[in-house]
């Protein structure tokens, strides 16, 4: 209740600055008259950057306008800091060129970088990452190192709603360095078998809202990184895709934390994993620490439960070592469902650093096949309530 209550809280105080704000004069900037074309064949970046020239100098609130169409775009940079609120409305679809080598090896489609105040409301984005996919699966390092679909960098005071990303050809969404941000009701789309196509990355931000979307992904539907504080995710829909990961953390010694995450009312389909916490298996001095999972439902997900602090791909640059990222105070509860995996609740915690604090409080998982079993390594807390599996805790 308390978590529902702080983001309601968070959007409603979010949305009337927003209208506050655009009830006073608005520069209203149409991407057509700065030479945009919606044919889907005509490049559009240099309009695109003109029509921002435009907002990020206005004397008063801009509105960009974005209206039916496709509209073709190489790698593009939106950068402040901008003079007003920028409000970006899309009734258009945004589409990337087919040959995947046109966008370079920036690592980025679409960048907002250093803006405050900014809302993006509405929009299909359209990575075309299917030609990139292939590359990656047969010539692996001869391919462009990849793009993200949209980013935000150094960002404050951010607004995203109703946007739907389909086919990115890394991460659809990253927030990164980031204080304030509101993403709800998004969609995002890719196939399950394609690689690296996380559906939201969070790193080194405070007050992060994720809300009311829709994930379905080859790999993590919400992955969050070092340095994330403060994140609320509720009302998710996760799969295909691996769930949502705290990590992978630790692979550098020296490495921010990550606190106060909360995930309430989700539901994961047919997922790859459920809520995961994921650690190296070098020496850190990271951490992970007031998490809570809380009323998820778990559709014939793989692995619903895990904590796995022996990550270690490909066994390179950790044979033999143990985490050292301290896991403390994480709770699980009213976790109900169907789990794909017999073992159902894995804490595979670090003999160096073991988790502490882990709290399990009315699971009910069972298996179609066998009943369900949990295991423990290396790890304290207490359990109550209903618990199936039996608790190893």
């Amino acid at each position: 209740m308390a978590a529902k209550l702080v983001v309601s809280c968070a959007i409603i105080i979010l949305l009337l600055f927003y209208f506050f704000e655009t009830s006073r004069a608005v520069a209203y900037i149409n991407v057509i008259n700065y030479g945009a074309k919606p044919d889907g064949k005509t490049e559009s970046t240099k309009p695109f950057l003109k029509a921002w020239a435009a907002a990020c100098r206005s004397a008063t609130t801009a509105t960009i306008y974005i209206p039916k169409g496709r509209y073709l775009l190489k790698a593009v940079e939106f950068r402040g800091p901008c003079t007003n609120r920028i409000t970006v409305r899309i009734d258009g679809t945004t589409v990337a060129p087919a040959d995947y080598r046109a966008l370079g090896n920036s690592g980025y489609w679409i960048l907002f970088i250093k803006v405050n105040r900014v809302s993006v409301f509405g929009g299909t984005l359209d990575a075309k990452g299917a030609g990139f996919w292939a590359c990656k699966r047969s010539a692996g390092k001869r391919c462009p190192v990849g793009v993200r679909s949209i980013t935000f960098n150094w960002a404050n005071n951010v607004l995203v709603s109703g946007l739907t990303s389909i086919n990115s050809r890394l991460t659809h969404f990253v927030i990164n360095s980031c204080n304030n941000v509101i993403v709800q009701n998004v969609k995002l789309f890719a196939p399950d078998q394609s690689p690296n196509t996380d559906g939201i990355h969070v790193q080194s931000s405070t007050g992060v809202t994720i809300t009311g979307s829709s994930l379905q992904t080859g790999d993590d539907c919400i992955s969050i990184g070092p340095g994330t504080k403060n994140l609320v995710m509720t009302r998710i829909k996760c799969g295909p895709g691996h769930g949502v990961s705290i990590g992978s953390l630790g692979r550098d010694l020296n490495e921010d934390g990550v606190q106060n995450v909360t995930l309430t009312n989700a539901v994961f389909s047919g997922s790859a994993n459920g809520v995961r916490i994921k650690t190296w298996a070098r020496a850190s001095n990271g951490f992970v620490r007031n998490v809570v999972y809380q009323n998820i439902i778990m559709n014939n997900a793989e692995n619903p439960i895990m904590i796995d602090q022996n990550y270690c791909p490909n066994s390179r640059d950790c044979p033999g070592q143990s985490s050292g990222v301290k896991i403390s105070r994480v709770t699980y509860k009213n976790i109900q469902g169907t789990s794909a995996t017999r073992e159902a609740v894995t804490f595979d915690c670090s003999p160096s650093s073991p988790c502490r604090g882990i709290t399990l409080q009315d699971i009910k998982l069972t298996n179609m096949n066998k009943p369900p079993t949990s295991s423990c390594e290396n790890v304290g807390g207490t359990s109550r309530g209903l618990l199936l599996p039996k608790s190893c805790l």
